[in-house]
């Protein structure tokens, strides 16, 4: 069973469905050749909790790509369910913050994007969310005005500030909840800025959630013994 750490719990707790956004960011959306000039209509996918890395831990390139990319993202974690939460009380039923990667097989979604196939290989394959540890939502701590970064063999990739969301972090709690019932142990990732980019074999990765939490991972080529996850 997939776990994750919520800092300052005794016991982790078990990982339920990975909910995706996808195309929240202005100049991702620009970068992946879309248009950044209408209200946003968010893209939700799932991963499963076989995806999960947790931090320091080691990811297997999937033998079935040859472009493998990262994508940088926010993640939060649900302490308690609901379904149709209304924006206004959509913090509250967090657990706490942390930072992920949504890392995507690109060049099989874009071959199944052509023949109108789902998102399932590309996105959900083993080891493909790396998560940090959580931070419990305090006081003063705003999940929407955040920085984060990327760097792989310690060369800046990706950077911004969760201010740069077109969906801030209630509304998507507020819109996945229409479709999907939220329960504890739920992560919510919400979306890339832009700086995507390739992953090769034997690279080294860290992510940071500025102040609040951080992580490194390392990738590893297939069919090696991991550790770690």
């Amino acid at each position: 069973m997939a776990t994750v750490r919520l800092r300052g719990v005794d016991d982790d707790m078990p990982v339920g469905k990975i909910v995706c956004v996808g195309a929240n960011y202005d100049k991702h959306i620009a970068e992946m050749g879309g248009k950044a000039d209408a209200p946003p209509d968010p893209v939700f996918f799932f991963k499963p909790p076989s995806a999960i890395v947790r931090d320091r831990g080691l990811i297997e390139y999937p033998a079935f790509s040859s472009l493998l990319h990262h994508e940088l993202e926010m993640v939060l974690l649900f302490g308690r369910g609901g379904s149709v939460i209304p924006a206004a009380r959509a913090i509250d039923h967090l657990a706490g913050i942390g930072v992920g990667l949504d890392l995507t097989a690109r060049d099989v979604q874009s071959r199944d994007r052509e023949r109108g196939r789902p998102w399932a290989i590309a996105k959900g394959f083993d080891y493909s969310a790396p998560v940090s540890d959580f931070l419990p939502l305090k006081p003063g701590l705003n999940p929407d005005d955040l920085r984060m970064t990327l760097t792989v063999n310690g060369e800046m990739r990706q950077h911004a500030s969760t201010a740069e969301m077109l969906l801030s972090s209630a509304e998507l709690i507020a819109a996945a909840s229409l479709y999907f019932r939220f329960e504890r142990g739920d992560l919510l990732f919400t979306g890339t800025p832009d700086g995507v980019g390739p992953l090769e074999r034997g690279d080294a990765l860290k992510i940071e959630l500025e102040g609040v939490v951080g992580a490194t991972f390392k990738i590893n080529d297939p069919g090696c013994k991991l550790s770690g996850t």
